[in-house]
């Protein structure tokens, strides 16, 4: 027996799968159940009822042996009905023997005679001599040699046709390659259709569409709607700036944008839900577009079930005639029961006729709406399927068109009820997803929680850091006194109107965030922003707004800007950043970009970083002779590029990490009278030239990790040379006249191999920072005293074994800048110790 809750399970497959199943589908499993019904009906009655009933022909009854088989089927079975067994006393034959009986009895009626008044009368006919159990034998045999086999097996054969026209229905959802899309598909389509957020979005929208309609009957001029329809689609065009193409870009910022009504908060749970509905429509939708199996097994069952229609009801148009109620037949069965042939008849003939023309009506109707099915399915493009509707009716409009088995799918499901897919298109909709991060950002992010992360960096500026957050939070612009503000990996990044509460926002940093900024918002950071940072990976990631902060004093841009790419940089309306100081672009350019010379009249500063890549054509520096302070760092250079020599007001030079061998160009920037500070660290530099001598106005120098084994004396006739940094190299001797560089305040010459130190050297009074760690010395002289202005002494790493008690005199030195191995801190004396470490301490405590 069958539980309820068996029942129960089996009762649920059908509305499972319900919203896949259109009218004509589930027209034909109505059909079905009545067929089957039909069918189990017919089979039931065949089985309880007696099935033939037959008689036998006697022909010597009518007119002689052959006058029976003479006539037709009808006379014949006329003359039987009048055959009637006799029942009659036997005669007196007991003397006679058997045979004798068995003659009498065949050839002759007996007649019964009245052989009293008390004796009753009994019936005349002709006597078959059958017993019971010959007719049912006869029965029997008839059954099956006379009765046609449609007669006998149409209601079996109906059951099975119906079972299988049943089954072929429904093969497309039980068939293991498309069950499992089909149910996943049904799952994600009744969430989707039950979801808070569905609901949400919606009606917002309605809310949308009844605020317009109100707006309209509340006595809107034709003139003001066209005015608003007008700033409607400026504010759809301009709300957010598109990223910069291959064409030219077109900005304006001259009309305020209205914020978007903000949506209302929903339940922390169903938010959840309704972004794991979002990953999961995603993801089937990439697994099933690519796909159209589900469509071709669909027409695929319906082609057969056409099929199976037409040879059903082609031979079963054949055999109808078959269902007879009058039958002959010839068991040859003489030698047991004494008759040829039988008279029969089909007792369940007339139903059996009634149930098949019944039968056949409902396949001819069942093949009707098969054709009618196919003639849906190759008349529409099903394999398409647009939201052109539901876009139309809602604020929705980016929702794409699907193909293949998605589109199919929609289409079925579009025969149930097209509110499905209006629902379903929420969920593929990227707005309508942007909405819901955007909901869920804020209700997570809230000015509280922003406030905590705020920190002060070491220029005592308010600085937020926002790192892998689905997007910017609204409140985010209530941190009024925030300075600056560096968002990383956010990949949608939206600055409303609100931004123009931040009136202390002065720098920006983008890192791989794809900004997009309303027209206010805009106009707000053209006017106030000051410094930008854009971490891109290809060039097409720059927001286009960014060449048109025309207050801009320093843009920073991070990422592949090479040759080919050049024209898609945009510099060229870089024109509009009048007030731009400093351009910074680390990237692998192979030459600096013809457009930088738009710059030229107010920019001062140009960093490039190659990250390696070899700079061949620096041939536009030469236009930028404004430029005071020129950084090209690890661009391969090989030597001093002769364009530099143009730039009259250069001050500043930086050429680190290239293969620079030799600088005797050094010589030509003696023409650069500005030029205070000459960086040539980490390059392969062997020697210096005696014509750096000729470069008087250099105050700084950098000549640290390069091969240098030997300092000119033409170095040290530099009047104005303060920093000297000769760092990690292989120098041993100290020129004496080092002593000539009286303006001297910071010396570098660590990591090298020098022995002795001159006594020249403690001639530079003026010395505040001394490197001498990592060296061979042996010996610090006294004269060390006489640096009164000494305040960082780095001796690690020599062969010193004590220090001089001198070193008392330099007042200025602390104990942490004092950087010194531990036993040879304890070879001072206990006084100088003391001082040292209590001028440390007070000077500490002073600061606190």
């Amino acid at each position: 027996m069958f539980t309820i809750t068996e029942l129960a399970s089996l009762n649920d497959i059908q509305p499972t799968y319900r919203i896949l199943k259109p009218w004509w589908d589930v027209f034909m499993d109505y059909l079905g159940v009545v067929m089957l019904m039909l069918s189990i009906f017919a089979m039931t009655m065949q089985i309880t009822k007696d099935q033939v009933a037959c008689l036998p022909c006697l022909e010597e009854a009518v007119a002689g042996p052959n006058s029976w088989t003479s006539q037709s089927p009808q006379e014949t079975a006329s003359s039987a009905v009048g055959i009637t067994t006799v029942l009659a006393t036997p005669m007196a034959t007991e003397d006679l023997p058997d045979s004798a009986v068995h003659e009498v009895h065949n050839t002759q009626p007996i007649v019964v005679k009245r052989e009293s008044k008390m004796q009753q009368p009994r019936p005349t006919g002709i006597q078959t001599n059958l017993d019971y159990q010959q007719y049912v034998f006869v029965n029997q045999m008839c059954y099956h040699i006379a009765l046609p086999w449609y007669s006998k097996y149409f209601p079996y054969l109906s059951l099975i046709h119906t079972l299988v026209l049943m089954v072929s229905s429904n093969f497309w959802f039980k068939y293991p390659k498309t069950s499992s899309k089909i149910e996943h598909f049904v799952s994600i389509l009744g969430r989707c259709f039950e979801s808070p957020w569905t609901t949400k979005a919606l009606s917002e929208t309605a809310c949308e569409d009844s605020e317009e309609n109100k707006q309209r009957l509340t006595g809107t001029t034709s003139a003001q709607r066209e005015l608003s329809q007008e700033t409607k689609d400026e504010n759809a065009a301009n709300s957010s700036t598109p990223m910069l193409g291959n064409t030219g870009v077109k900005f304006s910022a001259d009309k305020p944008v209205a914020e978007a009504p903000s949506m209302t908060i929903l339940d922390k749970k169903d938010g959840e839900q309704a972004k794991a509905l979002f990953e999961k429509v995603r993801k089937f939708r990439a697994h099933v577009e690519d796909s159209d199996f589900i469509y071709k097994l669909y027409v695929a069952q319906t082609v057969v079930k056409t099929v199976k229609f037409i040879l059903i009801l082609s031979y079963t148009s054949t055999f109808i005639a078959a269902i007879e109620f009058h039958h002959i037949c010839e068991p040859k069965i003489k030698h047991l029961t004494g008759y040829e042939q039988f008279f029969c008849t089909h007792n369940m003939a007339f139903m059996l006729r009634k149930l098949l023309l019944s039968y056949m009506a409902l396949i001819l109707i069942y093949g009707m709406v098969c054709l009618y099915s196919l003639h849906w399915l190759f008349r529409r493009p099903l394999k398409e399927y647009s939201f052109e509707k539901v876009r139309e009716e809602s604020s929705f409009s980016d929702i794409p068109d699907v193909k293949n088995d998605f589109a199919f799918l929609l289409h079925m499901v579009d025969q149930y009820d097209q509110l499905y897919s209006k629902r379903f298109g929420v969920f593929l909709s990227e707005v309508s997803e942007n909405k819901l991060r955007e909901i869920s950002l804020n209700h997570e992010w809230t000015f509280e929680k922003l406030r905590q992360l705020v920190t002060r960096n070491p220029q005592d500026q308010q600085e937020l850091h926002l790192f892998m957050l689905s997007g910017l939070p609204n409140a985010v612009f209530d941190l009024t006194d925030l300075e600056i503000l560096k968002l990383e990996l956010i990949p949608e990044v939206r600055f409303s109107a609100k931004v123009s509460q931040m009136t202390s926002l002065q720098e920006l940093h983008l890192c791989h965030c794809p900004a997009k900024v309303e027209q206010t918002a805009f106009v707000f950071l053209r006017d106030h922003l000051r410094c930008l940072h854009v971490k891109f990976t290809d060039v097409a990631e720059i927001p286009a707004w960014v060449y048109l902060l025309r207050s801009l004093r320093e843009l920073n841009l991070v990422g592949n800007l090479s040759s080919e790419n050049n024209k898609m940089i945009g510099l060229e309306c870089m024109r509009d950043l009048k007030h731009l100081k400093t351009l910074y672009l680390k990237s692998n350019l192979t030459k600096i970009p013809s457009n930088l010379t738009e710059l030229s009249p107010h920019l001062i500063k140009l960093v490039v970083h190659n990250d390696g890549t070899k700079l061949l054509v620096l041939n536009s520096l030469k236009k930028m002779t404004n430029l005071a302070d020129l950084e090209l760092h690890n661009c391969e250079l090989e030597r001093i590029p002769h364009a530099i020599f143009s730039l009259t007001n250069l001050q500043e030079l930086d050429l680190k990490s290239n293969n620079i061998r030799t600088i005797e160009e050094v010589i030509s920037f003696q023409h650069l009278k500005r030029l205070t500070c000459l960086k040539l660290w980490h390059n392969k530099i062997i020697t210096i030239p005696a014509s750096i001598g000729q470069v008087k106005s250099l105050e700084s120098l950098h000549l640290s990790h390069n091969k240098l084994e030997t300092l000119p004396p033409a170095l040290f006739h530099l009047p104005k040379l303060r920093h000297l940094d000769v760092s990690h190299n292989s120098i041993t001797v100290i020129p004496p006249d080092l002593g000539l560089l009286q303006n001297l305040q910071h010396f570098a010459i660590n990591a090298n191999k020098v022995e002795v130190l001159p006594k020249q050297l403690f001639r530079c009074t003026k010395l505040k920072f001394l490197c001498l760690s990592n060296n061979v010395l042996t010996n610090l002289p006294e004269t060390v005293g006489q640096l009164v202005h000494l305040a960082q002494l780095e001796l690690r790493g020599n062969c010193l074994d004590r220090l001089p008690s001198l070193l008392g005199n330099c007042r200025l030195l602390r104990k942490n800048s004092l950087i010194v191995e531990d036993h040879l801190f304890d070879t001072l004396p206990v006084e100088v110790k003391e001082s040292i470490s209590r001028e440390t301490n007070v000077s500490f405590a002073s600061g606190l």
